[in-house]
């Protein structure tokens, strides 16, 4: 009874019967309005009229209450609005303006609040935006094509800001992106260009190398594949491992077939001879111009197999003969700096596979190339040292003939270790020249 007392009570608060119709008093400046029929009774129409309120009151209610439990206040917003509408033409009994004023104080809030996330999504884009422009300029395809990949999702994810600045931060963050992978797909087209560069002139020089093979003008030859060698060192170009090596595998094939036909053309010629008579000092130097040449294109043999090519020649190199003159000593000179080299480039690989953490990871010839040149300063320090020591040693040996034994190994190895020396520096300026002619 007092349920129905109080909705009668709160229905002729806010309405009234008249003319056989339920009328709602003026609210938000408007006049009176007939909201329905008066069926039963005056009272039981105006009870029904506030009990309609009461559901909508009750719907408000718990609008309200899922907005204050939630963190995204924002995807109310729509249902709030519609309900502030619908408050203007619905029909029901009750304090209409304290619901007005409740779901405005709603928009408000959450005006305010998407106002504020408006401004954190406006810093995040803006944030993106930045990084985006720095990474346009990237060269570092693999790592920034990943964080550009991740800027874009983080793009997505990030709420809208005001509708003004909306485009023009778009416009530029699509462009900053798009820069990067334009510049990234130029790079590429480049590279295989570049790429296909390098394979045409390896394999020029292979059918070079091919052809003169079976050349029997073996002096001039000899030559000539010289400079196909050292042609082959300066094209410096990067190819994958597979046909790097499928294609130094058949230049080096050529080459050795040729250098293999010398040795059997000048050994035919000292037994051609006339019976018993030694080699002439020609043909003993143009085997050890061979052998010289020989060893000066191991700097381009895997250093593990070099040393025993080098180890190889060098036992030729005994059997040749001795030759007297100026020449000699010049082939000699060749002959002995090319093994020191392929001696010393053994040596540093070893190292490097011993030493502690091995080689980092380069991706770049030019970055392998500095990487040796820079440990072979580091070993020519203890070499200076050492040399140093024998130097002091030699020095304060007494001259007593006792001593000379002791003092002629001395000299030897103070000898060594000036061609070492000597060497590593060759080797560091080789190296530092392939790192600035790749980088």
């Amino acid at each position: 009874m007092e349920s129905t007392d109080h909705l009668l009570a709160e229905a002729q608060r806010f309405g009234y019967v008249e003319a056989g119709g339920v009328w709602l008093r003026p609210v938000f400046a408007q006049p009176a309005r007939q909201i329905g029929l008066v069926k039963e009774s005056d009272e039981a129409s105006l009870c029904y009229f506030a009990q309609r309120f009461a559901l909508l009151h009750t719907k408000v209610d718990t609008l309200l209450a899922k907005m204050a439990a939630s963190e995204n206040k924002g995807s109310f917003l729509m249902k709030a609005l519609h309900l502030r509408e619908q408050l203007l033409s619905y029909d029901g009994l009750g304090d209409f303006v304290e619901l007005h004023r409740r779901l405005t104080e709603v928009d408000e809030t959450i005006a305010v609040t998407v106002a504020h996330n408006r401004e954190k999504n406006l810093a995040t884009k803006l944030g993106f935006i930045k990084e985006a422009e720095t990474l346009s300029e990237s060269v570092e395809w693999i790592s920034a094509g990943e964080k550009v990949k991740d800027l874009r999702q983080g793009w997505l994810k990030t709420g809208p800001v005001d509708k003004a600045q909306a485009d023009e931060l778009e416009a530029r963050f699509q462009n900053a992106i798009q820069v990067f992978f334009d510049r990234r797909k130029a790079f590429q087209s480049d590279k295989k260009a570049m790429s296909s560069r390098v394979q045409t002139r390896y394999r020029d020089l292979i059918l070079q190398a091919e052809n003169l093979k079976n050349s029997d003008q073996f002096e001039t030859t000899s030559r000539q594949l010289k400079l196909l060698q050292q042609a082959w060192r300066e094209v410096n170009g990067t190819l994958p491992k597979k046909l790097a090596s499928e294609l130094w595998t058949r230049f080096r094939a050529a080459n050795n077939h040729f250098f293999e036909r010398l040795k059997v053309h000048i050994a035919t010629q000292q037994v051609v001879g006339s019976p018993g008579a030694p080699a002439s000092a020609e043909e003993l130097l143009a085997r050890k111009r061979a052998l010289a040449e020989r060893a000066e294109a191991l700097m381009n043999v895997p250093p593990q197999e070099a040393i025993h090519q080098a180890k190889a020649l060098q036992a030729e190199w005994k059997q040749v003969g001795t030759v007297r003159g100026d020449e000699s000593d010049r082939i000699w000179q060749r002959f002995m700096v090319a093994c020191d080299k392929i001696f010393e480039l053994s040596a540093l690989e070893y190292h490097l596979r011993k030493r502690a953490g091995g080689e980092p990871p380069a991706s770049a010839p030019s970055e392998r190339a500095r990487f040796r040149a820079t440990t072979l300063r580091e070993l020519l320090k203890d070499d200076h040292q050492e040399l140093e020591t024998l130097r002091d040693n030699l020095d304060k040996l007494s001259p007593s003939a006792a001593n000379d034994a002791f003092r002629e190994m001395l000299q030897t190895k103070i000898r060594s270790f000036e061609r070492k020396i000597r060497t590593k520096n060759d080797l560091i300026a080789l190296f530092s020249q392939q790192a600035q002619a790749a980088g």
